[in-house]
C-alpha cells in the first residue's frame, strides 16, 4: 500500500477514478450532463466508485500513475487515493495533486452535449468541483496545502482564472510533466512560490528514457506505447508534440504491472496504434504484429485507444493478421477511437490535409467507407468522431458529410458529433455554439443520433458477454437507451427542425 502518511497525495474526481465496467468507452457517459436518468442510476451504468483496499484504488488513471511513478523515483514520499477517502490520508499531506480530463465541461463531446441539451455542467465537471469543495480539501488547505493539478484537461483551467483562486488550485501544470513536476512539488513542500500556470515547452518534453514505467495498475490496463502524432491536423495539440515510441521492453514491464495484480484487460494508448514503431503514415507490419502477440500473451483481452481511417485502408491484411492475433475464446470484438471529423474533401484539405496520407485529401471519403468495411469484416468497433463548425466549413462541405453518414449507415460503430473547439494551431479562433447552427448541421447531428440509438441496441449484449450479470447489466443499458430515445423525440419536436433533404438546400459557397 505505501505510506500511510504521505507528504504527497494524488487523486481524480469519481468520474476519472472508475473502469467503467472494464469498457473504457463507456467514460464517454461522464461527458453527458444531468438528465431524466437519476444520478445514482447514471453512476451505476456510467461511472461506479473503483475497488479500493482501505481508500488505495486499485486501478487509477493512466496519467496519475506515470506521475505517481515519477515523484517516487525522485524519493517523495507518494500515495494515490480515491477521491472519497481523502480524508483519512489528507491531514499531514503538503501537497495535494489533482489529474484532470475534462474539468469544465469544455472538451469537444462534453460541450456539444451540453449545449444541446441545455442542462447545466456534465458530471465530470460537477465532480470536478464537488472534489475541491470536499470539506477536508477546504480545512487542509487553511493549514497550508498546497493544490496542484494536470493532465490533458489542465488547459481549460486558464480560462477559468476566477474559479482556480477561488479553488485554492495553487499550481497548473499543462502538459507532459515527467521532467518538470518533481521541482514544483519540491517547491510546495518547501513553501516557495509556484507559478499559477506552467505551460511545459517541447524543449521540456521527456524523452522515452525520461519516460518512467508506472509502478501500479492502471485503469482498464491501459499502457502507453508513443506519444505524438504525424497527422499534423489543425485542431488538435497533441499534433504539437515530438513523435516517440516506446520499445517493446518498456510495454512489457508495464503490462506485467498490470497483470501481476490480476487485470487480465489492456487497453493500448497511442494516437495511431496501428503506426507503432514508424515515422511514417505507413504502418510497419513486423513491429505492430510482434506488439500485439507480445500484449496477448499477458491479457485476454486488448483493445486499442486510437486508431486512423488512413492506417486501416492502408494495410488491410495487417488489421486481419491483428484480428487473428486478438480475436479468440476470450474476445469477439475490440474497440478504438477513430477520427472522421468530415466527408468534405476540401476541408480535410484546408485543416488536416496529412489526415488522409498515403492517400490524397480528394479520396477521404473513400478511405473512410474502405476503413470501414475492414473494420467491419474484422470485428473492429469503433467510436468514431465528426465535428462540424471548424472556422473553414461551409454548407457544401456539411453536406458532404451528411452524404458519409448515409453511406455509413450499416457500419456497426458509434459516431459522436462534436462542436469545434479552438484548440491546437486553432486555439485562437472562436468557440462553435448550439445557437450558430444551421439546418444543415442539425440534421447532421439527427443522422448521428439514429446511428448510434440503431447499433448501441445491437451492441449492448456484447459489451458484457460471459459476465454473471450480463443479462441485468444489458437491460439497463437498454433501458438507458429507450431513455435517450424518447428524449430525443422531444429534442426533434421541441429543439431541432424536421429533418430536410440535402437536395433541396441551396449551398453558399
Amino acid at each position: 500500500m505505501g505510506c500511510t502518511r504521505p507528504e504527497v497525495v494524488l487523486t481524480a474526481d469519481r468520474t476519472l477514478m472508475s473502469n467503467y465496467h472494464q469498457n473504457e468507452f463507456l467514460g464517454f457517459g461522464t461527458t453527458a450532463p444531468p438528465n431524466v436518468v437519476p444520478e445514482w442510476f447514471f453512476k451505476l451504468l456510467f461511472f461506479p466508485p473503483i475497488k479500493n483496499v482501505d481508500g488505495i484504488p486499485l486501478e487509477a488513471p493512466y496519467g496519475l500513475r506515470k506521475i505517481e511513478a515519477q515523484l517516487l523515483n525522485e524519493g517523495f514520499e507518494v500515495l494515490t487515493v480515491d477521491p472519497d477517502h481523502l480524508k483519512r490520508y489528507i491531514s499531514d499531506a503538503k501537497v495535494l495533486g489533482i489529474h484532470v480530463m475534462d474539468p469544465f465541461g469544455l472538451g469537444p463531446s462534453s460541450s456539444t452535449f451540453s449545449r444541446i441539451l441545455q442542462t447545466g455542467e456534465p458530471y465530470l465537471a460537477k465532480y470536478f468541483r464537488i472534489l475541491l469543495e470536499k470539506p477536508e480539501v477546504v480545512e487542509a488547505k487553511k493549514r497550508g496545502l498546497k493544490i496542484i493539478v494536470g493532465g490533458p484537461g489542465a488547459w481549460q483551467l486558464k480560462l477559468k482564472p476566477k474559479f482556480t483562486e477561488d479553488h485554492g488550485i495553487d499550481c497548473v501544470i499543462d502538459g507532459e510533466a515527467e521532467k518538470v513536476v518533481g521541482e514544483i512539488v519540491r517547491r510546495a513542500i518547501e513553501g516557495k512560490s509556484l507559478p499559477r500556470f506552467y505551460e511545459v515547452s517541447i524543449h521540456e518534453s521527456p524523452s522515452v528514457d525520461e519516460i518512467p514505467e508506472i509502478k501500479n495498475p492502471s485503469v482498464n490496463g491501459l499502457i502507453e506505447i508513443g506519444r505524438g502524432c504525424c497527422r499534423g491536423c489543425a485542431f488538435c495539440s497533441v499534433t504539437l508534440r515530438p513523435l516517440r515510441w516506446y520499445p517493446y521492453e518498456k510495454i512489457e514491464k508495464e503490462l506485467k504491472v498490470n497483470t501481476d495484480a490480476g487485470l487480465k484487460y489492456s487497453v493500448i494508448h497511442a494516437e495511431d496504434v496501428l503506426l507503432y514503431g514508424s515515422r511514417s503514415v505507413i504502418p510497419d507490419r513486423k513491429k505492430v504484429l510482434k506488439l500485439h502477440k507480445l500484449c496477448k500473451r499477458y491479457v485476454n483481452q486488448l483493445s486499442w485507444s486510437h486508431t486512423s481511417m488512413a492506417a486501416v485502408a492502408t494495410d488491410p491484411m495487417l488489421v486481419e493478421d491483428v484480428a487473428e492475433i486478438i480475436l479468440d475464446e476470450n474476445q469477439e470484438w475490440w474497440g478504438a477511437e477513430v477520427g472522421i471529423e468530415t466527408g468534405s474533401p476540401e476541408l480535410v484539405k484546408k485543416v488536416m490535409p496529412a489526415k488522409a496520407r498515403p492517400f490524397k485529401p480528394e479520396q477521404w471519403p473513400e478511405v473512410v467507407k474502405t476503413a470501414a468495411g475492414i473494420m467491419t469484416d474484422n470485428n473492429l468497433v469503433p467510436a468514431c468522431t465528426l465535428i462540424t463548425g471548424l472556422p473553414e466549413e461551409t454548407d457544401e462541405d456539411v453536406i458532404k458529410t451528411i452524404e458519409l453518414m448515409d453511406d455509413l449507415k450499416d457500419f456497426k460503430s458509434l459516431i459522436v458529433p462534436l462542436f469545434f473547439v479552438p484548440l491546437g494551431r486553432l486555439k485562437d479562433e472562436d468557440w462553435f455554439t448550439v445557437e450558430q447552427m444551421n439546418d444543415l448541421q442539425r440534421e447532421l447531428l439527427i443522422k448521428c443520433l439514429r446511428h448510434d440509438i440503431k447499433w448501441t441496441k445491437v451492441m449492448i449484449h456484447s459489451y458484457f458477454k460471459g459476465r454473471w450479470y450480463s443479462r441485468i447489466s444489458s437491460f439497463f443499458y437498454w433501458l438507458f437507451v429507450k431513455i435517450v430515445e424518447w428524449k430525443a423525440r422531444g429534442v426533434y419536436g421541441a429543439f431541432m427542425p424536421k429533418p430536410i433533404s440535402v437536395e433541396r438546400v441551396e449551398v453558399k459557397r
